[in-house]
């Protein structure tokens, strides 16, 4: 199952209608609402789109016929469920601008967009979630990666990564390998300043990013192993708004749903 990167992320919705001006707010670009068939997502029935569009990177926000629980208030950073996208933007100040335009939003992140220290990577960052509780990340390099490098427009530029939470790093890269993504950095991120962006105390947190193909397409995965603070193990059902999916493969090929050892679902090529 090699080749590629992350096609696009599935974000299950109460109302997509009503979260889609959100995200256009920010600089997205929403599609028509279409019905498809859910059983590509693992889901019995029918199910109710909307795709939306930052630079070559795509969401879908979808309503299936029976939609589970929302995601808890009280949700952290922490917890074993966690999963955001970070969204890359080339002005700090005119992203979170936008953001704090719009109602409905919650914070992550205390005191506002946070500048990591450079054993972190010198990002300056800020974590939030949306009107549904799906949580997302405003991310500005000092200096851009390739990928990342001359793009035009803004402040927002695409998806650069989907990080999850994963209770074991080297269990969750075996994983991960088998479907072809191979280790491409990490770090160990601790300190005020990872405190301040997470909402939490006495993080130490290790993130290691993996890639299939980092040649085809930006987004691509970032373990958050965090050995400090301990969050709660937290399962979903198929439905449920925090039941998160990436997809690994074409639209044309014939797919399957797997999950990895944290419970995070995936669609992935069948065999």
């Amino acid at each position: 199952m090699s080749g590629g990167s992350i096609r696009r992320v599935v974000l299950s919705c109460l109302d997509p209608e009503g979260l889609a001006p959100f995200y256009a707010a920010l600089g997205f670009v929403a599609g028509l609402p279409t019905e498809v068939d859910a059983v590509r997502y693992g889901v019995p029935g029918r199910a109710h789109v909307i795709r939306l569009a930052l630079g070559e990177q795509r969401i879908e926000l979808i309503r299936f016929a029976e939609p589970g629980a929302p995601i808890e208030r009280d949700s952290r950073a922490d917890d074993d469920d966690f999963q955001h996208l970070a969204l890359v933007t080339n002005d700090m100040a005119a992203a979170h601008g936008r953001l704090v335009a719009e109602s409905g939003w919650q914070t992550i992140s205390t005191d506002g967009p946070v500048v990591l220290p450079a054993s972190s990577g010198s990002v300056t960052a800020f974590k939030f979630r949306d009107p549904e509780g799906h949580p997302l990340e405003l991310l500005q390099f000092p200096d851009p990666p390739p990928a990342w490098r001359g793009r035009r427009g803004g402040p927002l530029l695409g998806i650069d990564h989907s990080a999850i939470a994963v209770a074991d790093t080297q269990a969750s890269e075996r994983f991960y390998a088998g479907l072809g993504f191979s280790r491409a950095g990490g770090s160990l991120n601790e300190g005020p300043e990872q405190d301040r962006l997470d909402g939490l105390d006495g993080v130490r947190a290790e993130v290691t990013s993996l890639a299939r193909d980092a040649a085809a397409l930006p987004m691509h995965l970032e373990l958050l192993c965090y050995r400090a603070p301990k969050g709660r193990a937290v399962a979903h059902g198929e439905t449920d708004i925090a039941a998160t999916r990436l997809v690994l493969a074409e639209d044309s090929e014939a797919v399957h749903q797997v999950t990895d050892p944290d419970g995070h679902r995936l669609i992935v090529r069948a065999a």
